[in-house]
């Protein structure tokens, strides 16, 4: 029960690797509070796990602080913030509009920034934490997603900026990259790539985007939030400003040589 009577923020919540953090968290104890845009499935995730629903855009500072008042009164102050949300800012540069980079750099950079800023003074009182989910996207760049990966790598700064700046006040703040995983979003992506391919199905299509990776498939949602629990937890005390990959290795493999490879 490593999260017994803590408070959690999860934004992002109500799919995917989110809503297996909820799941996770709220099995050891956590009082978990989930906030995306989209009420249904947080909804859903929220009557598995007994959590509270704050539908909200978590790039707005005014719904961020009507959600963070409602954490308090029925949870208490948070003592835990896992910046989940994301997407958006795929497309080539030459044809990517104005607004898709704004949708981008919203999604990913600002509701990290904004939900940190506003749960700051609660997580130093507590001694709390912030795990941030980026992307190996925000390590190196994949094609033709300029937006998303500029704002991948941007939310590692803001990871960095906040370790150094709030680590003196005891609150640490981690950074965790995934490779691919096998979520709702991502499935639509391999649908993308089946037609473009003419593969036979989603199944061939994560064969096909992980057969480099040393593991050789993509991560589940479990398998992350397990990463990101742990992170969360008091046994990773000595965690700050850290960049977790967890990719399957992904990240190890040298392009130059793969033409050497069985």
């Amino acid at each position: 029960m490593r999260f017994s009577g803590k408070s959690v923020l999860i934004t992002g919540g109500g799919t995917g690797i989110g809503a297996a953090v909820a799941r996770r968290m709220a099995s050891e104890g956590a009082r978990v509070a989930l906030m995306g845009r989209r009420r249904e499935p947080l909804e859903a995730v929220a009557d598995q796990v007994g959590g509270l629903v704050v539908a909200g855009d978590a790039a707005d500072t005014q719904s961020v602080r009507a959600a963070i008042s409602r954490i308090r009164d029925s949870h208490g102050p948070i003592d835990i913030l896992v910046a989940n949300a994301g997407g958006h800012g795929i497309g080539p540069t030459v044809t990517m509009t104005d607004e898709i980079w704004a949708d981008a750099a919203r999604a990913n950079l600002d509701t990290a920034f904004v939900c940190a800023r506003e749960c700051l003074p609660d997580l130093t009182d507590r001694q709390g934490n912030i795990v941030i989910v980026s992307s190996i996207a925000g390590l190196f760049a994949a094609p033709d997603a300029a937006g998303y990966v500029t704002m991948k790598h941007a939310v590692i700064g803001l990871g960095k900026s906040l370790a150094r700046d709030y680590g003196r006040k005891g609150v640490r703040t981690n950074t965790v990259c995934p490779g691919w995983v096998a979520t709702a979003m991502a499935s639509e992506e391999m649908q993308m790539l089946v037609s473009e391919r003419g593969l036979s199905s989603v199944e061939e299509a994560y064969r096909l985007v992980t057969r480099d990776v040393p593991l050789g498939r993509p991560a589940t949602p479990d398998e992350v939030s397990n990463v990101i629990c742990f992170i969360a937890s008091d046994e990773a005390a000595m965690m700050n400003g850290s960049i977790v990959t967890v990719d399957g290795g992904a990240t190890v493999v040298d392009l130059p040589t793969l033409a050497f490879a069985e």
